[in-house]
């Protein structure tokens, strides 16, 4: 009886050391011990549990859906190649792994376990090493053919089996004309020298490929009836070893190993390659490096009659029969959930994903729960369509999960402009009137590949019926353009056409359905036509669309605000000003709503985020002191009112402002000893005023007769004055 797997929540089967559902070892085992970590570690190009599918159909339906989403795939951020020293753009960093003794590698004993002998031909369980498929006749042998001493190609000199793949053994061998280690890889076991020969005939476009993210291809020989390619060999640990050796990872630590590997996905896509078969195996981490290999299962995306290599709990639905630039991108996710989660991927979730219910991964961090769901929509035109799309995506993501940390850093967004914040009412008493809330949003940038892009730099400059004009000529010039209709629907909808807004956006629908602006466009104008509910929906469909963005959560959350929604607006807004500190607006929308809530504490925090290098930290400041002396929801005690006057000291501003802020607080301290809020103790000084009544009397006089010789008007001036005199003790004079 098969052993089953004993992990809490799971009851899959043990194959081979790893149950089929969760995809770790059991409980209290490793598979990382001797040998075996020898060859788990030496999988350099194996692809173990990979399945061979023959077609006749073709991809390239999946493969043009790709182009028909231009205007939802501009991407601005990926174009690097990072290493694990700069993983994930820097925001992380992990000591490096060093290469291994390719030596230490070598299988002691090499066999193919019962249950992976599988027949190349119709799949039927083997149950001998070698000899006749009796269900298709097809010929088999999963012995090792070369051993250790033998020369391929004359060149090659095998040392002995690493590992066992989907297309047979992997080896490794001594290059003794250029003296390095190499892996050779077979491709086909075959009858007669003729069909290895013309094997490797079909695979020489694999020379071609050279990147730094991808293990490099030498040469490809034959030996007999069987060919073999020759690889670069690449030491380190497979993340598939890892993963078994330490459990999941953490999220920040998987999110960027799927990130600096993307870059090798977006080359394989420009040179018109589909990877196919992507998983844990097929990622080596050595010294500084994040490297690609097992180039068995790469074929053309245009091939309609090759064979198709997947793995379950990987693979696309659609990818047995078509598979795409699109459908790597899917295993490339799927892998990233499966390094941070133990959940049974290759059953009850072998096309969909646990709910944040079921995994307080997806809880804690909503954005990476969204950039999981659109990677692995069942349709693919729902998907990432490119790679440099999804990893400008994931890095946002990766951002929102490094600022746990406290290590937040700002990268410029591709999609949209920086945050609109650059004035706050200082004189806005009520920091939580959400009556005053500016319904303003970082401003889309333009696509510079649209057709129309140079027409419509020009009309960036224009207003009213002019700019109107100039975008209706770029539509007739330009038919094709998404960019003409968008702008022409943005400037009629903040003119309050919205009606006409309208009809372009769905001009642009037709166009192209998956262009995720429209919904921005029509959340705008839902906002200003204070259809808050409505404007809601359409700026989550942008969300989801765009998960690591933070201006579609800064739209929920001022939405949300409108709507009265604090809870829900806090949490964006906290994210948001966490994540990038520069997003101020985030900073004042946390203490408006802070206020509504009567957290004052959250308020005081919330003002504290604003960097004293901000052109609107003297504003934060001052929102800050009078959350300081408000009533609400506790009068303030003697701790928060000399905290309220280190702040006004420090204020770098002078006049009307700041006396009348000092004043407020010394009126304030006064009442709160009329009160007994407060004990007097001259031994604490407001604004160099002892706390005791008579002192800060004379103190909030003197205020206010500043603030009397600042104002403009002689009502203003009396009114000022007459309150000081109130204000002032007596005395004999």
């Amino acid at each position: 009886m098969a052993e089953l797997c004993k992990r809490p929540g799971c009851s899959g089967k043990i194959v081979d050391g790893i149950c089929e559902d969760c995809g770790r070892p059991p409980a209290g085992k490793s598979l990382l011990t001797g040998t075996g970590a020898a060859a788990s570690a030496a999988t350099a190009a194996a692809s173990g549990g990979s399945v061979r599918t023959s077609t006749s159909s073709s991809s390239s339906s999946y493969s043009s859906s790709s182009s028909s989403r231009s205007g939802s795939s501009r991407s601005g951020r990926t174009g690097h190649v990072s290493t694990r020293r700069t993983l994930g753009a820097g925001l992380l960093s992990l000591p490096a792994l060093p290469s291994m003794d390719p030596l230490q590698l070598l299988l002691t004993d090499p066999s193919v376990p019962e249950k992976k002998r599988l027949c190349s031909g119709c799949g039927e369980q083997l149950h001998h090493e070698k000899g006749f498929c009796p269900m298709c006749g097809t010929e088999y042998c999963f012995v090792p053919t070369l051993k250790a001493g033998d020369v391929v190609g004359g060149q090659y000199e095998v040392r002995g089996a690493m590992a066992f793949g989907g297309l047979g053994w992997i080896y490794l061998g001594w290059d003794k004309t250029l003296q390095r280690w190499v892996v050779l890889k077979g491709l086909l076991n075959s009858k007669d020298e003729a069909s290895a020969a013309a094997a490797l005939a079909e695979r020489q476009f694999l020379a071609a490929v050279k990147h730094p993210k991808i293990v490099g291809i030498y040469n490809f020989v034959t030996q007999g009836n069987e060919g073999y390619i020759v690889m670069e060999y690449v030491g380190g640990k497979t993340i598939k070893a890892i993963r078994q050796e330490r459990g999941p990872l953490p999220v920040a630590e998987a999110i960027a190993y799927m990130h600096a590997i993307l870059p090798a996905f977006g080359y394989l896509e420009r040179q018109g390659l589909v990877y196919c078969d992507f998983k844990p195996d097929n990622v080596m981490l050595e010294d500084d490096d994040v490297k690609l290999i097992d180039m068995g299962g790469v074929r053309r995306a245009d091939d309609t009659q090759g064979d198709i290599y997947g793995t379950r709990g990987y693979s696309a639905p659609e990818a047995d029969s078509g598979p795409s630039f699109v459908s790597d991108l899917y295993t490339v996710a799927r892998t990233l959930a499966i390094l941070m989660m133990d959940f049974k991927f290759q059953g009850t979730y072998e096309f969909s994903l646990p709910t944040p219910a079921e995994q307080p991964i997806f809880a804690k961090y909503d954005s990476l729960y969204r950039f999981l769901l659109k990677a692995t929509h069942k349709d693919p035109d729902e998907r990432f369509q490119t790679a440099d799309e999804m990893g400008d995506q994931l890095i946002g993501v990766l951002r929102e999960v490094v600022a746990d940390t406290g290590t937040p850093r700002a990268i410029e967004s591709s999609l949209f402009y920086g945050d609109p914040l650059t004035h706050v009412d200082e004189d806005d008493e009520d920091a939580g009137d959400t009556s005053s809330v500016n319904f303003s949003l970082p401003p889309v940038k333009t696509d510079p590949t649209d057709t129309a892009s140079n027409v419509l730099m020009a009309a960036g400059s224009t207003t009213g019926d002019l700019r109107r004009a100039t975008l209706e000529r770029a539509m007739k010039q330009y038919p094709d353009s998404l960019e003409a209709p968008l702008q022409l629907a943005e400037t009629l909808i903040k003119s309050g056409g919205y009606g006409e807004g309208e009809r372009y956006l769905a001009h642009v629908i037709e166009l192209n359905p998956f262009d995720w602006r429209v919904a921005w466009y029509r959340g705008i104008s839902f906002g200003l036509q204070q259809r808050w509910k409505d404007a809601y929906v359409q700026f989550d469909k942008v969300y989801s669309e765009l998960p690591g963005e933070l201006a579609p959560k800064l739209a929920l959350a001022e939405t949300a605000e409108h709507l009265g929604d604090y809870k829900a607006a806090i949490v964006q807004y906290d994210l948001i000003s966490r994540v990038d500190p520069g997003y101020v607006s985030a900073a004042f929308g946390l203490a408006r709503c802070h206020t509504r809530s009567g957290d004052k504490p959250g308020v005081v925090q919330a003002c504290t985020r604003v960097a004293a290098t901000s052109s609107l930290y003297t504003s934060a400041q001052m929102m800050l002191a009078r959350a300081l002396l408000k009533s609400e929801p506790t009068p303030p005690g003697a701790a928060e009112l000399a905290q309220a006057s280190e702040v006004i000291r420090a204020l770098t501003i002078d006049g009307l402002k700041r006396h009348r802020l000092a004043a407020d607080l010394l009126l304030t301290a006064i009442d709160r000893i009329k009160d007994k809020t407060v004990q007097p103790n001259s031994a604490v000084r407001l604004l160099d005023e002892p706390l005791q009544i008579r002192a800060l009397q004379f103190g909030a006089e003197r205020e206010l007769r500043a603030c009397a010789r600042h104002v403009k008007t002689d009502e203003e001036r009396i009114r000022l004055v007459d309150e000081a005199n109130r204000v002032r003790p007596r005395t004999l004079v």
